[in-house]
C-alpha cells in the first residue's frame, strides 16, 4: 500500500473516530445527581445540599453546587465529571446548601457563565435604577447621595467578584427547548426568596430539574405547562421535608391526577414521609434519585446505575 493510501486511511479512521464521539456527546440525555443527602455511593460523600449534572442536546449543564466545595469535588471526580467543561450553571437560589460549591466551581472553571435569580442587592449581584430611593434635593450635596448626581443604574457586586453571572429575573429560553422557570416565593420563611427552575421541552414532554421549589412545585410544574401541557419527569427538590401529611398528600395529588406527570425522580428536601407518599401514589413510576444515580431523561425503562 502506498504511504498516500496508508495516510488517508489513517485520516479516515480519526475523521470515524471524532465522529462517533462528537454524535456519542450530542446523543447523551441524562441527570446525574452529584449532591444529596441521602444514597448508596460509597465513593460519594452524603452531605445535605444539592447539585445535579444534566447532559443534553450536547449540552454540559451544572445545576446547583452543593453545601461543600470540597465534597462537591469529591463526588464530581467520583463520577467522573469533569466540571472544567460546562457549558454553563444553574444556580437555583441563594441558600448556603446550593451555592456552598461555587468556590470550588470558579476554581476550575472561572469564567462558566453562571445563570442566577436577579433579587435587590442579592448575592449573586445586582443594579437597580437610582430612583429606587427617595431625595431630598434641599439638602447641601455634601449630605446627598453622589452628590445630588446618582448613576441612572447602580450596580452592586457579588459576594464571587469576577464571576460570570447571568442575572435572570423572568423566564428565559437559554437554549433551544431549555427555559430557566423564575418565580418568587409567597411561603413563609422564604417570603420574595428568587428561585430558578430548568424547564427541558423534550419529544417526551417537559423535563423539569428543581432545586427546592420555595415557590411550591405545583407552581412551577404550572409555569412549566404554558410551554408543553405534557410533564415527562420532575427531578430534584420539592420541599415538604417539614411539611405535615395533609400538605404532602395534596400535592402527591396535584403532580399525580391534575398535572398528570409521567414520573418523578424526588431528592434532596423533599423529605422522607413525602418520598413514601410520592412511592405510593407513582408506583413504578416513582424513580430513585439518591447520591450518584444517573436517570436517562427519557424514562424508558428506568434509572442507570
Amino acid at each position: 500500500m502506498s504511504l498516500s493510501k496508508l495516510s488517508r486511511g489513517w485520516l479516515l479512521a480519526i475523521f470515524l473516530i471524532g465522529s462517533h464521539a462528537l454524535v456519542s456527546a450530542q446523543s447523551k440525555a441524562q441527570i446525574t445527581v452529584l449532591y444529596d443527602a441521602f444514597g448508596g455511593q460509597s465513593t460519594m460523600q452524603r452531605d445535605w445540599g444539592y447539585s445535579a449534572f444534566i447532559e443534553y442536546g450536547g449540552k454540559r449543564i451544572l445545576f446547583d453546587t452543593g453545601n461543600d466545595p470540597n465534597i462537591l469535588a469529591r463526588n464530581a471526580k467520583a463520577k467522573g465529571v469533569d466540571l472544567t467543561k460546562l457549558d454553563f450553571v444553574v444556580m437555583s437560589h441563594r441558600h448556603g446548601d446550593h451555592m456552598g460549591g461555587l468556590s470550588y466551581l470558579l476554581k476550575v472553571n472561572a469564567k462558566v457563565k453562571i445563570y442566577a435569580p436577579k433579587e435587590g442587592f442579592g448575592v449573586y449581584g445586582a443594579d437597580l435604577p437610582s430612583t429606587f430611593y427617595r431625595k431630598d434635593y434641599g439638602l447641601p450635596t455634601e449630605q446627598q447621595y453622589y452628590g445630588g448626581a446618582p448613576p441612572e443604574t447602580m450596580r452592586f457586586g457579588s459576594a464571587w467578584p469576577g464571576a460570570n453571572f447571568q442575572l435572570v429575573d423572568k423566564n428565559t429560553e437559554i437554549e433551544p427547548d431549555m427555559v430557566l422557570i423564575s418565580l418568587i416565593s409567597d411561603k413563609p420563611g422564604t417570603l420574595e426568596l428568587h428561585e430558578l427552575s430548568l424547564a427541558i421541552n423534550t419529544s417526551d414532554g417537559m423535563v423539569i430539574v428543581v432545586g427546592c421549589s420555595h415557590p411550591g412545585i405545583d407552581r412551577i410544574v404550572e409555569a412549566a405547562t404554558r410551554i408543553n401541557p405534557h410533564i415527562h419527569l420532575i427531578v430534584g427538590g420539592l420541599h415538604l421535608v417539614v411539611s405535615p401529611d395533609p400538605e404532602i398528600a395534596q400535592i402527591v395529588s396535584s403532580l399525580h391526577d391534575t398535572f398528570k406527570v409521567d414520573y418523578i425522580a424526588p431528592g434532596h428536601c423533599t423529605g422522607e414521609p413525602a418520598f413514601s407518599a410520592f412511592k405510593k401514589a407513582f408506583g413504578e413510576r416513582y424513580l430513585y434519585a439518591g447520591l450518584g444515580t444517573t436517570l436517562p431523561i427519557s424514562v424508558r425503562p428506568g434509572p442507570l446505575q
